[in-house]
């Protein structure tokens, strides 16, 4: 049997601790509390060519297709068209097309979007889109697929005619 002042303690304790439980219970947690949209990096404008390099990049993996322009295969410039549109610019669709509607930018001056055209067995035949970082996307050829690829590298470095903004 529990005495008097015993019964009092445990009544005290009792009714703490479920005042306790039932504040805690009815509270915000501390991580609603916080302004969450701090968090979030904010975008303030990216532009058409940084748009085109990230619809290019997720393109990854898809197979390539000569004379392909959609998700079930892409040529390489079919690619940058694909590109291009889903960022909301048209541009046209052969690599020859593409080269006469691009503005030249240094190798030094690159951003992301822009186009890289090289020169495979001896002809302007290829390009890629410009991702940052010496990095490139592009379709290669056949039997491979959409792929990343380093400007640094011996094949691309040489085989590289110029590099172009479209307009």
């Amino acid at each position: 049997m529990i005495t008097q002042p015993a019964r009092k303690i445990y009544s005290f304790t009792l009714t703490i601790t479920l005042l306790g439980l039932i504040s805690a219970c009815s509270s915000q947690p501390v991580e609603r509390a916080v302004n969450r949209t701090a968090r979030i990096p904010v975008v303030h404008s990216t532009s058409i060519g940084e748009r085109a390099a990230a619809v290019a990049l997720q393109q990854v993996g898809v197979p390539y297709r000569y004379g392909g322009s959609t998700t079930s295969g892409f040529d390489c410039s079919g690619l940058v068209q694909y590109s291009y549109r889903r960022a909301g610019k048209t541009v046209p669709r052969t690599t020859g097309q593409l080269w006469s509607s691009t503005s030249t930018v240094k190798r030094n001056e690159l951003q992301a979007g822009d186009l890289l055209f090289f020169s495979i067995d001896g002809k302007m035949s290829h390009v890629g889109m410009y991702l940052g970082g010496q990095r490139f996307v592009h379709a290669p050829s056949t039997g491979r697929k959409v792929t990343v690829a380093s400007l640094d590298s011996p094949f691309y470095s040489r085989a590289l005619v110029r590099a172009g903004r479209p307009k």
